[in-house]
């Protein structure tokens, strides 16, 4: 049992901030308070001087927020540069995207950005082809675009439309919904849902809260449990709201709602963490105060229902198949026995399957890149899609009645374009392609395979301009995630070729952690084998500096959320590997990122402080607490006020201790963005500059010019 013993100092008041302490690059990082506190993990005192940035909210932190943005952005405002990247973004990003087209009731919807607008826009139309009108416009919503909207949910007929809107990029939401005729808002309003879709069944929907926030706490930190599912029926206040699930037994069990597409079923998913399987219960959605029926118990494998065939349920499972199969389950005879494969596990992880024209369409995933084949309803093979090359596809959703659907695909060098596909004769034709201000055939991609330290092979995509030479002198940057069974795919991305235009290499490497290769790949980098994470960007490291792509003074490394987690352990074990580090609204508080908002359910990820064992592996690579005196790459910490997925304060801490401990000329700095969160719903503008401070500080500190 841990024994905490936490020694709070007396508060020396604001004042005592304002101290400078002039270190690494001549700047004058601001000095803020350390207080007395520690805990012991069993019989290991921890220090935690820094444990006050965790009250965000409080004016010493707002006035140390303010005097580090001061400093960086006065260090980046002194790059002669920084303008031009930021004009060649705003130029460059400047075009045309839509996205699938999706057909509900009697009408498709898509949406459309003109090119510069912060969110965008969804249209409405009678028929696919041409274009629509203005359906819903989520830039009306805010002057500065931090109001974004979420899912999008429509009834079985297509008359409603429910939606979810998030504000400055909180991970709270509100439900809202709107009269597809009229395209006017009904009195219905939702709030304090969280992880939530809109699971409509007749006059109303279901829907996942969590309690509103005590008084006088803070809502972007408090812990978040005790999730319930509520019915709400059209035109009721939220005050009448019927409780249809909750588990006051188990606290930190996330709960979530779906119908059938029919709506015969509500489905009820239960997660214990965010690695965990999951429990599945349904019953008639018209047995409206029925007991739920448990399809599976425990957490150890995952059930997604696809759809209800006249009681059956097709199921996607890991169970019996690591790297997943599809089968149908009689609710008459549900017992596994009595199961009927639909498709087979393959070697190809099967990552999911949607129903369209009376057709199946397996989406899998091979070396990291999209596959997607086409089968009947009962798992007879009849077309592979034939896809432009390695990339990622989305879409494939229709209507069990259409002959037509749409999907995108989009590769590295290959912009995101929508195709229409003909189900009868798997054809597919471009349906809009978008037209840009270069020409993506000017560079190229391939994917590699190099051996990790414990000799797993593990895959690398690089990506750069043609004819360029490979003399260990090309800027480079390396980005990779590595965790919570997440896949990651060759995509297009407007803000690399700030990057790839002047001669840089962009590197993705496909980590064990993820989805990649299936739930095995996912056990390797998980736990107690977390380095084996670590080890595999480490090695991506290694290898594009061996093969001359790049050089140590010429790589910088990226990655965001759990792959700030990877950049901050990376950059702590082996900062002598690269010249720049941004690790993004990182987890760099290994000991304590479980005792805020959803942070608990992780532990099935990484493990918890509060368990002996694990924290022996947690503290070990724990980059808020293996920082030293030493020379570090130039790094910008990223993070953002509203942030309540990864809580700013292990950035807050994590970067005033690289301040208090860092040595050498490189700057280490914080970049706090303001009415932003975690990265959803981010408006166009802030992206872009983001965007140019990355570059310009990456570029600066390689000696690079533009």
């Amino acid at each position: 049992m841990k024994n905490r013993n936490v020694l709070m100092a007396i508060s020396l008041g604001v004042a005592s901030f304002y101290n400078t302490n002039a270190q690494s690059g001549g700047l004058n990082y601001p000095k803020p308070r350390k207080a007395d506190v520690s805990d012991n993990y069993f019989g290991t005192n921890v220090a935690d001087p820094y444990r006050w940035m965790e009250n965000d909210t409080t004016a010493e932190v707002n006035e140390w927020v303010k005097a580090e943005n001061k400093v960086t952005q006065d260090y980046l405002a002194q790059i002669p540069y920084r303008k031009a990247i930021h004009d060649r973004l705003t130029d460059i990003w400047n075009y045309t995207r839509y996205s699938v087209p999706i057909h509900k009731g009697n009408h498709f919807f898509y949406s459309k950005n003109n090119g510069l607008q912060n969110q965008s826009v969804m249209y409405k139309q009678d028929k696919a082809e041409g274009e629509g009108e203005v359906f819903f416009d989520p830039n009306k919503l805010s002057t500065d675009g931090t109001v974004s909207l979420g899912g999008t949910y429509f009834n079985k007929d297509g008359t409603r439309m429910g939606y979810t809107i998030s504000r400055s990029g909180s991970d709270w939401e509100e439900i809202y919904v709107l009269d597809v005729n009229t395209g006017k808002r009904t009195s219905d309003s939702i709030r304090w849902a969280k992880f939530t879709d809109v699971a409509w069944q007749g006059d109303g929907f279901y829907y996942s809260r969590f309690d509103e926030p005590a008084k006088g706490t803070n809502g972007l930190v408090a812990e978040n449990i005790n999730q319930k599912i509520y019915f709400h029926k059209l035109g009721d206040p939220q005050s009448k709201d019927v409780l249809i699930y909750s588990d006051p037994s188990r606290p930190k069990v996330g709960l979530g709602a779906s119908t059938t597409e029919d709506e015969q079923y509500l489905l009820i998913y239960a997660t214990e963490g965010a690695s965990s399987g999951n429990e599945l219960f349904y019953r008639k959605a018209s047995d409206f105060n029925g007991s739920f029926t448990k399809l599976n118990a425990g957490f150890e494998f995952n059930f997604s229902v696809i759809d209800n065939i006249d009681g059956k349920f097709l199921v996607l499972t890991d169970k019996g198949a690591p790297k997943y199969k599809l089968v149908l389950i009689d609710l008459a005879n549900p017992s596994e026995a009595n199961w009927k494969t639909i498709i087979p596990e393959k070697k190809e992880v099967l990552q999911g399957v949607s129903v369209a024209g009376g057709k199946l369409f397996a989406h899998y995933m091979k070396d990291a890149a999209a596959l997607v084949n086409q089968y009947d309803m009962n798992g007879n093979p009849e077309h592979e899609v034939a896809l432009p090359g390695y990339g990622s596809v989305g879409g494939f959703d229709g209507k069990k009645t259409d002959k037509e659907i749409y999907y995108s695909y989009t590769s590295f060098t290959y912009p995101s374009t929508i195709f229409k596909y003909d189900i009868a004769s798997g054809k597919s034709e471009v349906f809009r392609k978008p037209e840009l201000k270069f020409n993506p055939d000017d560079y190229e991609s391939k994917q590699v395979f190099f051996p990790s330290k414990d000799g797993t092979k593990i895959p690398l995509f690089i990506v750069y301009k043609k004819g360029i030479k490979m003399d260990g002198n090309n800027p480079t940057m390396l980005y990779a995630y590595g965790g919570f069974n997440i896949s990651l795919f060759p995509d297009f991305s407007v803000s690399r070729m700030i990057l790839l235009e002047k001669g840089g290499i962009y590197a993705l490497a496909i980590l064990r952690g993820g989805g990649e290769y299936g739930e095995e790949w996912h056990k390797a980098g998980m736990l107690a084998k977390k380095q084996n994470v670590f080890d595999d960007f480490l090695g991506a490291e290694q290898y594009l500096i061996d093969n001359k792509y790049t050089s140590s003074a010429k790589l910088a490394i990226s990655g965001r959320s759990n792959g700030g987690l990877l950049i901050g352990a990376c950059m702590t074990q082996r900062p002598d590997l690269c010249k720049v580090a941004f690790p993004g609204v990182g987890v760099l508080d290994m000991l304590r990122y479980h005792k805020f908002t959803i942070g608990y359910a992780w532990a099935s990820e990484y493990g918890s402080s509060d368990n002996a064992d694990q924290f022996k592996y947690l503290y070990a690579y724990s980059p808020l607490h293996n920082l030293k005196e030493i020379n570090y790459p130039a790094t910008m910490v990223t993070t953002a006020d509203h942030d309540d997925r990864v809580v700013p304060a292990h950035s807050f801490k994590f970067a005033s201790t690289l301040q208090e401990k860092g040595k050498g000329d490189n700057p280490y700095l914080i970049r706090i963005d303001t009415k932003a969160g975690h990265g959803g719903g981010k408006p166009t503008a802030k992206q872009i500059d983001e965007w140019t401070d990355i570059w310009s500080f990456m570029f600066y500190n390689m000696g690079v010019k533009y």
